[in-house]
């Protein structure tokens, strides 16, 4: 081989370049484009989560809404477990004396707590039976001041409580007549008669608070004072008297 031979040409072919697209390069995606979906894991699409007010819902939230959560606590207890051992007491002993003991007991701690304590800081009402001096019967009935208004929570679970258990005990009676259970017709009676009593004696002492409620907004009308007591009074009594008149 000759050295005046040079081993390559100097002249060096390029590559192929490829076909680049060429124009605009958004005219290339879809008119239509998709909006995108974002999952965070322990969702389902269409589902919802939960709101703040779902949290205050249930037996907790109303304790936690309550302003005197004690009384209405044993408000439901004494009533519930009255019930509760009325229809269970078969399934856990024979002695009939003894379950009835225990019901009896739990009927006259709910009457007393009931008409003394749950009323009393529940709904701001009292009521009691008095006998003067000449041997007459007369019912007195105790209000709080309107200015201090129960709890909403408070006010509507007692009434809830004192209208609904006296048809539960009803309930039950028609019940023991059907099945010709004798030996609970008692019970079942003594049941009503308490139960009763504290929603009757309620409702009037609720009406009458209302009664006075409307004579002292009467009162303060001056001239027309005497006119207004009359109309305000008409109309409450005429419509608060929740059930009983």
């Amino acid at each position: 081989m000759s050295s005046a031979t040079p081993l390559l040409d100097n002249t060096i072919e390029p590559d192929e370049v490829p076909d680049v697209p060429t124009g605009n390069i958004a005219s290339a995606k879809p008119t239509n484009p998709r909006a995108p979906v974002v999952l965070t894991p322990g969702t389902q699409s269409g589902h919802t989560g939960s709101t703040p007010s779902d949290a205050e819902n249930g037996i907790a939230g109303i304790f936690r809404q309550s302003a005197h959560p004690l009384s209405l606590f044993f408000l439901y207890f004494f009533r519930v477990a009255a019930i509760v051992v009325y229809l269970l007491c078969g399934f856990f002993t024979t002695n009939y004396v003894l379950s009835t003991v225990i019901v009896v007991v739990l009927l006259a701690m709910d009457f007393w707590n009931c008409r003394n304590v749950s009323g009393r800081t529940l709904v701001g009402l009292r009521y009691w039976n008095q006998v003067d001096d000449d041997g007459e019967s007369y019912w007195v009935f105790e209000s709080r001041d309107p200015s201090r208004p129960a709890n909403p929570v408070d006010s509507r679970m007692f009434w809830i409580a004192l209208y609904t258990f006296p048809a539960l005990w009803l309930a039950l009676l028609i019940v023991s007549i059907l099945k010709l259970s004798a030996s609970f017709i008692p019970i079942v009676m003594l049941a009503l008669v308490f139960n009763v009593s504290n929603a009757v004696g309620f409702t009037y002492a609720d009406r009458d608070a209302k009664i006075k409620f409307a004579n002292q907004l009467g009162g303060g009308w001056g001239g027309i004072g005497g006119l207004g007591t009359q109309v305000l009074a008409g109309v409450v009594k005429n419509s608060v008297g929740r059930v009983f008149r």
